[in-house]
């Protein structure tokens, strides 16, 4: 069984949104952000940005202690972060 079923299973990562906020902003360069828990599943995760959309996605290999702990992505010229964590963000 590959991890993207497993991650199925488990979680909603909600990739099919990820890829919609991809394409409308037009990103080309996409950080993503995760808790511990979640970066076995990152290889998924970059692998199905790259197969849906234009975008160069770069897993963020530091610390993700909730929303409150976002990387200054604009110093590596990141169009987006797209940010997993524990707990929905409201807007």
């Amino acid at each position: 069984m590959s991890s993207e079923v497993s991650h199925q299973e488990h979680f909603d990562l909600e990739l099919d949104r990820v890829v919609d906020v991809i394409q409308k902003g037009h990103a080309k360069i996409v950080v993503v952000q995760l808790p511990d828990g979640l970066k076995p599943y990152a290889a998924d995760i970059v692998k199905e940005i790259e197969q849906k959309t234009q975008a160069v996605p770069i897993i963020w290999g530091g610390s993700c202690w909730g929303s409150c702990d976002v990387p200054d992505v604009e110093k590596i010229g990141a169009d987006l972060l797209i940010q997993w964590g524990h707990s929905e963000w409201s807007y």
